[in-house]
């Protein structure tokens, strides 16, 4: 074993240094600023402790804080950990479980000994929270075996880290973390040198949920605590004040403000659409539609009923099955799916998806390569059993029907086809509000279908593909995402950046070779023999529901003219003009305009508010004058301000602000 060590900085310059040198060492040697800015190290690409010896020949990456997505990663983490010994400090016999991070935080589980935790108890923990960081204590990584761990937890009372314990893999390298001398976790890390590498300013603990251990129903149920964290105090300012305008934005208060939809118990995980959120439903779809039939797309419908048999042989029951409603609910009493598809069991289900649906039309009649491709569409509408928990407004929903399409292509069309897709996407996104949305490739994931070679065919071929569109830029937010991909396919995600900074996986297109195999789906080629298609699954809303909910937030209810359901209000201030609110109704409405009339006898000031809470963009304000003089008096939801027109005028604005952008050009 050498004594000394080959270490490869990123500008390419090696320096030999002892073995158990650590990058914290290496650092301190190429400057004090480094020393100081240096929170943490790629080794070989993996992210470790600043303060972890190196034993071999190595690539050495210092990471600072600004290179955020680490530095926030490491931070959450470190507050979770944080928080358990916070929680333990101040409620002893508490036992700890899991604390991992999250995209905007963290939070952990625990088992008290005495009662739940509440939201009263925050404060207080906040407050141990931040005598533990101002105490700066050294957080130190040692390796245990697996008997070490099991009897400390053991020791400690700690019974559902001990049962974790038990069951790590035997080739795993089991590490705790100590903070100081006096108080340890179980972890992987990496983690900050030392507590008070946090900033006690940049973290806040927001709810207390209910949470089972080991998320399974029938096992203990713990008390999880919530909290976001970031490198500093502006960051947290900023996410609290983008959270106080997520509440107002939120669609389930908008979408009563505007009398669009609800949800109840009696149907729960599915909307009951009233006649304003219908129409934006109605307009959504129409323009998807426009959209499509430019685009070349066939429109298709399928049964919502399917043979369990065909899902099976799709690959789905195998994959997908306790997220399907199946009819009858109660399957046969065995745990041999050959029994259940020997042909003597009923079962059918409902769809979860379109796509096994589309092969089964693909397969009707001889196809040629001349067809290819066939871009096949359905506005289809699916059921999946999510968990109750899971649950949110019409963001996730049981029932939900996508803006689904499939496209058949030869190997030689799939990379033109794939940019095609992501150019009517880009129109798309732009046409409804949004001019920001990033770019990810999601790769094979460890559970899937499909040869290696495939698989890099596949992922190579929509790399090509974006690369051909010009969007592989740091502009689009080009990454890669390994692991994340389908069990059949990789897909390109596409998540878009609201108007307040929020970012939404919604559209994607996944290659798949599988399907069409296991379905058997050909086509003729140009030698006279059969030949798999590739199969394109892609999305571009994802589902009416969730878009309609995306956008209800994103415009704060405040839709443009040709998505809102209802355009314009003609309101009197009184009642010798409500023949006038009547004919200028009926004018608007002749044009093509969603108006209603507000004849009440209420005060104008107390109508203008009214119908500024139900967002309507043209609030037309008529009384004696304007009757007589063939005007209105236009106020813009949003603007203090009033215009008077002529009637024909504002008709003529209005009819050309309320065509949908695809028609407006």
């Amino acid at each position: 074993m050498n004594d000394t060590l080959q270490i490869t900085l990123p500008d390419g310059s090696v320096r030999e240094v002892a073995r158990g040198t650590t990058p914290a060492d290496i650092a301190a040697a190429i400057g004090l600023g480094l020393a100081k800015a240096a929170i943490a190290a790629r080794v070989d690409g993996e992210l470790r402790d600043i303060t972890r010896p190196l034993d071999h020949d190595a690539q050495l990456a210092l990471v600072t804080s600004r290179d955020e997505k680490d530095a926030l990663e490491l931070a959450r983490h470190d507050y979770a950990h944080v928080l358990a010994e916070a929680v333990q400090s101040l409620f002893p016999g508490t036992q700890i479980t899991f604390g991992p991070a999250t995209d905007d935080g963290f939070y952990y589980d625990f088992a008290p000994k005495e009662r739940p935790f509440t939201e009263e108890d925050l404060p207080a923990i906040e407050a141990e929270m931040r005598r533990i960081i101002a105490a700066d204590k050294p957080l130190r990584r040692e390796v245990w075996t697996r008997e070490q761990l099991i009897e400390r937890w053991k020791q400690q009372g700690e019974t559902f880290k001990a049962e974790w314990a038990a069951e790590l893999p035997d080739d795993e390298e089991l590490t705790v973390y100590w903070s100081g001398g006096d108080w340890l976790d179980m972890c992987r890390g990496p983690h900050l040198a030392s507590t008070g590498k946090l900033d006690p300013q940049a973290f806040k603990l927001t709810r207390v949920s209910g949470a089972y251990w080991r998320g399974d129903q029938k096992n203990a149920m713990l008390s999880r605590i919530y909290g976001t964290g970031w490198l500093n105090k502006k960051q947290l300012d900023a996410h609290l004040h983008m959270l106080e305008e997520a509440a107002k934005r939120d669609h389930r208060k908008i979408g009563q403000e505007m009398d669009l939809f609800h949800l109840q118990s009696e149907a729960q995980g599915s909307v009951f659409w009233h006649p304003n959120g219908y129409i934006i439903w109605r307009e959504l779809e129409a323009y998807m539609r426009r959209r499509l039939d430019a685009g070349g797309y066939a429109e298709v419908k399928t049964p919502q009923l399917m043979d369990a048999r065909q899902w099976e042989q799709s690959g789905h029951w195998g994959k997908y099955r306790e997220n399907m409603f199946v009819v009858p609910d109660e399957i046969p009493n065995t745990e041999d799916d050959a029994a259940i598809f020997s042909g003597t069991a009923d079962l059918m289900a409902l769809k979860p998806m379109n796509c096994p649906a589309h092969v089964l039309i693909f397969r009707q009649g001889i196809k040629s390569y001349r067809d290819l491709p066939i871009r096949m569409a359905e506005f289809g509408c699916c059921h999946r059993n999510e968990p109750h928990g899971a649950l949110h407004g019409i963001m996730r929903v049981r029932q939900f029907t996508q803006d689904d399409a499939h496209i058949f292509v030869r190997e030689d069309q799939l990379v033109e086809e794939v940019a095609k897709f992501i150019d009517l996407l880009d129109t798309v996104y732009k046409d409804l509000g949004f001019e920001n949305y990033a770019i990810k490739l999601a790769l094979r994931p460890d559970k899937r279908f499909g040869s290696e070679e495939m698989w890099d065919w596949s992922e190579q071929s929509l790399r090509d593909a974006v690369a051909a569109t010009g969007r592989n830029t740091e502009q689009f937010g080009w990454e890669e995402l390994p692991g994340e991909g389908a069990f059949y396919a990789p897909k390109l995600e596409f998540h878009l950046t609201d108007a307040i900074g929020r970012t939404w996986q919604v559209g994607t297109i996944q290659t798949d070779t599988v399907l069409p195999e296991r379905l058997d789906a050909s086509y003729v080629g140009e030698d006279g023999e059969r030949h798999r298609p590739i199969m394109l699954h892609r999305a571009i809303l994802g589902s009416f529901e969730r878009f309609i909910g995306i956008l209800i937030e994103h415009h704060a209810g405040r839709f443009p003219l040709w998505l809102a359901p209802v355009q314009a209000v003609v309101a009197t201030i009184v009642s010798d003009a409500d023949d006038y609110a009547r004919e200028v109704a009926a004018k608007l409405a002749a044009a093509g305009i969603r108006v209603e009339t507000d004849l009440r006898n209420e005060k104008i000031n107390y109508k203008v508010r009214e119908h500024s809470v139900a967002k309507v963009p043209a609030l037309l304000v008529v009384g004696k004058r304007e009757a007589e003089e063939g005007t209105i008096a236009v106020r813009r939801l949003g603007s203090e301000r009033q215009e008077v027109v002529k009637l024909d005028d504002i008709v003529a604005a209005l009819v050309a602000e309320a065509k949908a952008p695809d028609l407006a050009r």
